[in-house]
């Protein structure tokens, strides 16, 4: 975890001050440790929170939310998912596909059979729908942010650097400038020495780096199988759904007990680090909400 903290010692000291408040655990799965960081109060009266971030990501992605919900009183687990940050890859796979399992017996090992609320954020979202699927008992409602798998292709094509080739650490830093305006953020000033500092550390951490499933449309048909209450939460301006939000609400409209799309303006696909007060707001709304109405799409503004 030190390595994530060396970069840019200023920009980073929301996330020294938050690992200060956490508690790190280790669940075992077949090829080695699931690293977990916890915070708030254990057994509370509402049910844990897991947040699974996206892909090329860790726990960090959640750095603007975690106070929020905890003041919220929500009991939070976030694990590095297998094959990124601190986490041991998976045996077997290297996609979003082979993650529910090891999350699952992680899981097992902290709550028991417990019942949980779920987050997933991109990559996170395809590993929190396909973990609903196979483990309805284990989720009682499913926020899917961003997720992709849906079936939808951006208007546009992304252009990324290749950030592995740069010699020096100044064209490594261009490299992450470039690539999280064009695909993680949508306002220039959203990328910030924070979010340079979390996306730098986090690359070289991800093993993972075969993925090809978000193109499909594998979370789309997972969806139709869910029992529990499903919300989207998505940036107006994310570049992999911009102009298709029509299409958008109809997939996530797959699932059987689908309880609306919330758009945040102004915010690219990163949306609860570019706008957290707008998404903790959306976030609060999906994971209060107890009535049965269905809305196509709503806009929540900050």
């Amino acid at each position: 975890m030190e390595s994530e903290l060396t970069t840019g010692a200023a920009a980073t000291a929301p996330l020294r001050a938050l690992l200060r408040q956490a508690t790190r655990h280790e669940t075992q799965f077949d090829n080695g440790a699931l690293v977990w960081h916890r915070w708030g109060l254990v057994g509370g009266e509402q049910r844990p929170l897991v947040l699974l971030h996206g892909g090329s990501g860790s726990w960090n992605h959640w750095v603007r939310n975690i106070d929020a919900l905890v003041a919220a009183g929500r009991e939070l687990w976030v694990p590095d998912l297998p094959g990124f940050g601190e986490s041991a890859g998976p045996a077997v796979g290297e996609d979003a596909d082979a993650l529910p399992e090891p999350i699952e017996q992680g899981l097992q090992q902290l709550l028991g059979d417990a019942a949980c609320d779920l987050v997933g954020f991109s990559f996170g979202g395809m590993v929190a729908g396909f973990l609903a699927e196979r483990w309805p008992q284990r989720v009682s409602r499913l926020v899917l942010v961003g997720a992709a798998g849906l079936g939808i292709d951006p208007a546009e094509p992304i252009v990324l650097k290749p950030w592995m080739l740069m010699r020096n650490e100044s064209s490594r830093a261009q490299a992450h400038r470039h690539n999280l305006a064009a695909l993680m953020l949508w306002r220039p000033s959203s990328v910030d020495e924070l979010a340079l500092a979390m996306h730098a550390a986090n690359m070289p951490r991800d093993r993972l780096t075969r993925r090809r499933i978000s193109r499909t449309d594998v979370l789309r048909r997972s969806l139709r199988q869910l029992a529990c209450p499903v919300h989207g939460i998505y940036g107006a301006q994310d570049v992999l759904f911009r102009g298709h939000h029509a299409a958008l609400a109809e997939a996530l409209a797959q699932a059987p007990d689908f309880r609306g799309l919330q758009l945040v303006p102004e915010a690219g696909h990163w949306v609860q680090y570019e706008c957290a007060a707008a998404f903790d707001q959306a976030l609060a709304h999906a994971l209060n909400e107890a009535g049965a109405d269905r809305t196509a799409c709503e806009t929540t503004r900050g």
